[in-house]
């Protein structure tokens, strides 16, 4: 799917550009000091842009002391009260989200558009599953990937016709299959950039496998200018889950691919224990592009570990530190994971 460019602070989406990652910070945003903290530990771990959620007008104005201190853009999320959304335009945000169903008559969205048309920030117009017109729900029988995408380009109708086409588009459903019909088919109806994500997909566990199996379905038909993996939970985990969809569909290089063998009876290392303790240490070195290794035996560990550029496998007390297939060094089990830190350090890193 070929969409417009869309410029948000100092990063581009739509028209080829790569895919980016959101998330969203889950502070009090008028707490400055802790949002930006947040902010800033998510932008390490590798989010590209960060939403605020802006309740009242003490959030609205901090957006603007937030901002002076973050390096990625920030969206202000809006619901209900239009001068909210044009006191956060007003402190700096670089793109709002609003669903224009909520924020009232044509006059408030007008007054919205051209404090956003004054600025030339981009409006992100989002609709859930959850919030889904009546007449639409009634016309469709219930909520629908129909009716979703209707109530969205309505808004974006709305907007248009004001003058302005400075926008991305988000449809959300909890339900999985739902919401995949529904980008499938505004896929074919827009060229606006759309943001995807599978909404309110649950806890870690839950949301991290209902978020794969959706963005997938997704994003390998060429759909998708951002995306988010919303979970309940710290939201540094939507960043991992995020990067590492994008990895294995082949959208995002960097970072280390970490692979492990299941458990057997032939394991006779803590291989749970290592893999989890490898899969922390890789995140220190995401300047590599490099597959790893963890197998659970010196029967098998070489030969499995073949197509892996670094490996350890176990032994008794012992293990296997593997280079590209060939075992170069016998270790206690105690020094395996130091001794993989060091060839990480030492791995050649790519010229600029």
């Amino acid at each position: 799917m070929k969409t417009t460019e869309v410029k948000i602070g100092n990063r581009v989406i739509g028209g080829g550009n790569p895919i980016l990652i959101q998330s969203m910070t889950n502070t009090k945003t008028q707490d400055v000091d802790a949002t930006v903290a947040q902010i800033k530990e998510l932008e390490k771990a590798g989010c590209d842009i960060i939403r605020c959620a802006v309740p009242d007008m003490d959030a609205a104005k901090a957006i603007a002391k937030i901002k002076e201190r973050i390096n990625i853009p920030l969206v202000a999320d809006i619901h209900f009260d239009y001068r909210l959304a044009i006191a956060a335009i007003e402190n700096g945000a670089d793109k709002i989200r609003i669903n224009p169903g909520n924020i009232g008559s044509e006059e408030r969205i007008k007054a919205v558009v051209d404090a956003a048309k004054a600025k030339n920030i981009p409006i992100r117009v989002g609709v859930n599953s959850g919030s889904l017109e009546k007449n639409l729900v009634e016309k469709y029988g219930g909520v629908t990937a129909e009716g979703l995408v209707e109530s969205a380009l309505d808004k974006v109708a709305i907007i248009e016709r004001l003058g302005y086409d400075n926008l991305v588009i988000s449809i959300k459903s909890s339900d999985v299959m739902m919401c995949v019909k529904a980008h499938e088919l505004i896929a074919d109806k827009t060229t606006h950039p759309l943001h995807v994500g599978i909404t309110e997909a649950g806890t870690l566990k839950a949301g991290n496998i209902k978020s794969a199996c959706g963005l997938s379905m997704i994003l390998s038909q060429g759909i998708g200018d951002t995306i988010r993996v919303s979970l309940t939970g710290d939201p540094i985990e939507e960043i991992k889950s995020a990067k590492l969809i994008l990895r294995t569909l082949g959208l995002r290089k960097g970072g280390i691919e970490v692979v492990s063998c299941p458990t057997c009876g032939r394991t006779q290392i803590d291989l749970i224990g290592l893999a989890n303790k490898v899969e922390n240490l890789v995140e220190e070195f995401s300047d590599l592009d490099i597959k790893v290794a963890v197998m659970g035996c010196v029967v098998n560990g070489p030969g499995e570990a073949k197509e892996a550029d670094l490996g350890v496998a176990g032994g008794i007390g012992e293990g296997l530190l593997i280079k590209h297939g060939e075992v170069v060094k016998k270790l206690p089990e105690g020094e395996l994971l130091e001794a993989l830190r060091q060839e990480l350090i030492a791995w050649p890193r790519p010229q600029s």
